[in-house]
């Protein structure tokens, strides 16, 4: 008789071995808490996605998994080793884009390239890296010659030249034009194809949504909720946002009664209503408004993002400023 399904165990696959790990992790610098407690692990071949404002901890995190700086307490592992007695077997196996890095203004992109291969016992030839960031044509070039998305671009290629198991990129994109921005993130697709290891920190829904396998939004130094884009995304229980400004005085407790209302949120003078559907709540809502006495002085409406979800559970926008640590 053959067999059947219920005749034999059924086999599962072996989860991917972790690149990045840390259990509590907390970093202090005098009374300033940047990092309280965070547990992480990321998996080999994974793009993993740090998302938060501004303030949050992103950057001490990374820079504790880079062994730029030492945590205050809590287990770190980077390919299954800690900083202490694997540094410099480590170093040469990572690649870290910094949130700004200086060039010597006088030096030719392609020395500079070609300097940074030097550190690293294997790698990348500099042309080719220069040629995965599309700039060969610009290793003649002096550094001083670049606009903004270029330098992000070098710098880019500074961090893939030794050929990294793990690359660390933070805020990749800050301060560049639309263009730009999608250039570097067609250059971290790639490298995603190529089956590399990517720790990202952003403040950018858009990007995080795009690039991220995974999302740990982190504020204060703490882990508020992680999952695909999309699992945090369904997490609000509804697929839209109606917003909406009104005069003071508004009920807020007519809002939770219109149909489809998930959950009601007052920010910077905005309400933000997270609804299944968008059509059966507007009508029911200018009804309301009317009953009130007062009127819409702006109305709109949004497929639910993961800024949505940081707000719910922050009670605050990506964008509120602070120095990023």
């Amino acid at each position: 008789m053959s067999g059947t399904a219920l005749d034999h165990p059924r086999e599962t696959l072996a989860a991917p071995p972790l690149a990045l790990r840390c259990r509590d992790l907390v970093k202090h610098y005098g009374e300033v808490i940047a990092v309280a407690g965070l547990d992480l692990e990321i998996a080999q071949g994974e793009c993993f996605g740090l998302l938060g404002p501004n303030g949050a901890g992103k950057t001490t995190t990374v820079e504790i998994f880079e062994g730029l700086t030492a945590p205050t307490d809590g287990l770190v592992e980077v390919l299954g080793q800690s900083w202490q007695g694997h540094g410099r077997t480590l170093r040469a196996r990572l690649g870290v884009q910094l949130q700004e890095t200086k060039f010597p203004e006088k030096l030719r992109i392609g020395e500079i390239v070609t300097l940074w291969r030097s550190f690293y016992p294997r790698g990348l030839e500099p042309a080719e890296a220069l040629a995965r960031v599309d700039l060969l044509e610009k290793k003649r070039a002096f550094v001083r010659e670049l606009s903004g998305g270029q330098k992000q671009r070098l710098s880019l290629a500074c961090a893939l030249v030794g050929d990294p198991e793990v690359l660390f990129l933070d805020e990749p994109t800050t301060g560049l034009d639309p263009a730009s921005r999608r250039q570097i993130w067609g250059i971290v697709e790639e490298l995603k194809s190529r089956g590399r290891t990517i720790l990202l920190t952003t403040h950018y829904m858009e990007e995080a949504s795009r690039l991220a396998d995974r999302v740990a939004i982190i504020d204060r130094g703490q882990r508020l909720a992680q999952g695909t884009p999309a699992e945090l995304v369904a997490s609000l229980g509804a697929e839209h946002v109606v917003e909406i400004v009104v005069a003071d005085g508004v009920d807020e407790a007519g809002f939770h009664t219109l149909p489809g209302v998930e959950e009601v949120v007052h920010l910077d003078g905005a309400w933000r209503l997270t609804v299944s559907e968008v059509a059966p709540v507007l009508p029911p809502l200018l009804a309301l408004l009317e009953r009130q006495g007062l009127q819409a002085k702006r109305l709109a409406t949004h497929h639910a993002t993961l800024e949505d979800v940081f707000l719910s559970l922050a009670g605050r926008e990506l964008s509120d400023e602070g120095a990023e640590r």
